[in-house]
């Protein structure tokens, strides 16, 4: 014999269920998606990239000498290995020729060849920046070429300078361009007039203590 569930509940019962349960279940998406929305970003512990200008200096790879970018902006502040953040300028990259290329990974030795150095300037202050060049170490008693490029970043990468200066042993400085910016970072001239930036006594003093510890920079 068949007969009717008694415990069924009826039909109309079902319905109001799927629209409660549909009704529940757009209003937890809902407060998802506010959830989202009105959350505030993390900034604490980020790190801004951003650049307007890139400076580089590259030696021959596998080179044995160790070259120095220095620059000064209109300030007199002056970045270079000995002061790596000045202004709003960073040495980001401080290449010592050979020493330092090869690294240890695992038991395996990785060999970086590449010999160059690399300034960013991370915001824009009117007026004259320096670009100078330092022969720290020479090790092959050899002159070297050094080629400088000054980019531009910002809205779209612009190479605003870009020329090689020869180095002809250690203690030799040399300008490699000079550029005037002004409030809203527009470059208004180059130059290639000298104007040295480390003093002699500073450099042999910085010469000797690396004797005495037996390192360089």
């Amino acid at each position: 014999m068949t007969g009717k569930n008694l415990f069924a509940p009826p039909e109309d019962q079902n319905a109001f269920t799927d629209i409660l349960f549909n009704a529940l279940l757009g209003f937890a998406f809902m407060f998802s998606v506010a959830f989202i929305l009105i959350r505030p970003e993390v900034t604490e512990g980020k790190i801004n990239p951003k650049a307007e200008f890139m400076i580089t200096a590259q030696w021959p790879d596998g080179h044995q000498d160790d070259i120095d970018l220095i620059v000064e902006d209109g300030e007199g502040n002056l970045v270079w290995f000995d002061a790596r953040e000045a202004g709003l300028m960073h040495l980001d990259r401080d290449d010592r020729g050979w020493l330092g290329d090869a690294i240890t990974v695992s038991g395996k030795k990785i060999e970086n060849p590449l010999n160059q150095e690399t300034v960013t300037i991370r915001g824009i202050a009117a007026g004259e920046y320096v670009v100078n060049l330092l022969h720290y170490k020479a090790e092959t008693g050899r002159p070297v070429p050094v080629k400088v490029k000054v980019e531009k970043l910002n809205p779209q990468v612009n190479v605003i300078f870009a020329g090689t200066n020869t180095l002809a042993g250690a203690g030799d400085e040399q300008t490699a361009v000079r550029f005037k910016l002004d409030a809203t970072g527009k470059v208004l001239g180059l130059a290639t007039r000298d104007k040295l930036l480390i003093r002699t006594e500073d450099f042999d003093a910085k010469q000797e203590n690396a004797k005495q510890n037996g390192s360089g920079e």
